[in-house]
């Protein structure tokens, strides 16, 4: 399918990347543009393309570029739906589709791929699924997707029979054809990227086309309690199965228990990651590894350990009698919602970060718990305006490591001090993972004092 034809790649990226060596190795004669400065990319990977015969193009998207000449369009999920490449190329009759429809082609016959997408938890969801897994079927088992790693990366490593798990994003299900999972896993839908999706509407046709492309062999892992899941998956083909915190389904809670079918699975007080968002992330992934008759032990002991993903209402570790938590990819209102809604004790907060103009009032329903809030970045003032509002004790400070200090002096045993800034980091770091790893080192240097 992919050999000997003309293929532009749009987006350099990861996808991009790895997609290109793929198809340059099969006898196509493979383009790749990307509008960044060809000093800004990163050198020893264009290198390497060239060397392979991959013809690039960077700084500039030029115009007779794309041609009917072209087989297909390989668009990075980056790129905007309504790039001028993406719209000519449907005028031309190139077929628009992406890294993963591309390499979901080039699997060996008989592997298993099991698809994660939501608009939240689906990391946590992969996450936990994959590390179970992984467990039970060993080296047979592969990551991909979303989560950083390329299906186009590991394509030449899976063999027939393997399982590969994968998170699956909007950006990709935009250009999915033919893809679809032999297990697919959607954990929620709400209004999410409608600047890049236009209308949630469009939304979730992209979030639904995996489903779609499935058959009545495949298997669908609804989440019950999310009324716009069951709506837009009523009519798709596959079997559909049900998790369910609120009503007894295939996976459901009972006595403070998570139980498959009839089966004792885990206790709540036994999962480290807080929150019913994540029950009801951990209920999915049980329901995918039963797919795969994994038994209730190995299910059971992975969870157990299970810190959570790194940087995403992460528990940190334990000092004094005092949880830490790391929510650094808490950059909007609503994620530190769901943070702020996980704990039931008292909270120290780090909130700012970015001013951007969001509105902190948003919070105020989930702020009953906060003892005090540590105002921090570009926005801190509009915070210490907030907390005053709301009568919560509020320390201002421009950096975070001058406010983990002063937690020193406030915190008491049991208190949670949780970082979830429902603010982007660019303000100080250049990504939130810094922010992140600062607030992780700062709990080490604290426990090793």
């Amino acid at each position: 399918m992919f050999e000997n034809k003309k293929i532009l790649i749009l987006g350099f990226a990861r996808s991009g990347y790895e997609a290109a060596k793929v198809l340059i190795k099969r006898g196509n004669d493979v383009y790749l543009n990307d509008s960044k400065q060809e000093e800004k990319v990163d050198q020893a990977k264009k290198k390497e393309l060239e060397d392979l015969g991959v013809k690039l193009i960077f700084g500039s998207h030029p115009d007779d570029l794309l041609d009917a000449s072209f087989d297909y369009l390989i668009k990075n999920p980056g790129v905007p739906i309504n790039h001028k490449y993406v719209l000519k190329a449907k005028e031309l009759n190139v077929k628009v589709i992406n890294e993963v429809e591309m390499a979901y082609h080039l699997l060996p016959d008989n592997v298993s791929i099991i698809g994660i997408t939501g608009t939240n938890g689906k990391t946590t969801t992969t996450t936990i699924t994959h590390e179970i897994m992984k467990k039970a079927y060993k080296d047979k088992v592969h990551l991909a997707g979303n989560i950083g790693y390329p299906l186009s990366s590991i394509v030449n490593q899976v063999k027939e029979n393997d399982i590969i798990v994968m998170e699956c994003s909007c950006q990709q299900g935009e250009n999915f054809i033919d893809f679809h999972p032999h297990v697919g896993v959607m954990t929620n839908l709400s209004e999410a990227h409608i600047d890049f999706m236009k209308t949630y509407e469009h939304y979730k046709d992209t979030k639904s086309k995996m489903f779609e492309n499935q058959t009545e062999n495949d298997i669908a892992i609804l989440n019950y309690d999310n009324s716009d899941v069951m709506d837009r998956l009523k009519n798709i083909k596959s079997e559909k199965k049900y998790f369910s915190t609120k009503e007894e389904k295939d996976c459901y809670l009972k006595d403070n228990y998570i139980y498959y079918k009839d089966e004792k699975i885990i206790a709540l007080d036994d999962i480290k990651i807080k929150g019913m968002h994540n029950v009801e992330n951990c209920m999915a992934a049980i329901m995918v590894v039963k797919e795969y008759n994994v038994s209730n032990e190995i299910i059971k002991e992975v969870i157990e350990n299970f810190k959570g993903v790194e940087h995403r209402l992460e528990y940190v570790d334990t000092v004094n009698g005092v949880d830490y938590y790391n929510d650094t990819e808490a950059t909007n209102i609503k994620c530190c919602q769901i943070a702020l809604n996980s704990f039931n004790r008292p909270i120290i907060l780090f909130l700012g970060g970015l001013e951007r103009g969001q509105d902190f009032n948003e919070l105020t329903p989930y702020m009953k718990n906060v003892k005090a809030v540590i105002a921090i970045g570009q926005c801190r003032e509009r915070v210490e305006e907030y907390a005053k509002k709301i009568n919560k004790d509020v320390y201002v400070f421009e950096h975070l490591s001058d406010g983990f200090d002063k937690t020193n002096e406030i915190v008491e045993k049991n208190d949670v001090v949780l970082l979830s800034p429902a603010s982007a980091s660019w303000d100080q770091y250049k990504e939130c993972e810094e922010r992140g790893a600062e607030f992780k080192k700062k709990v080490s240097d604290l426990k090793h004092e």
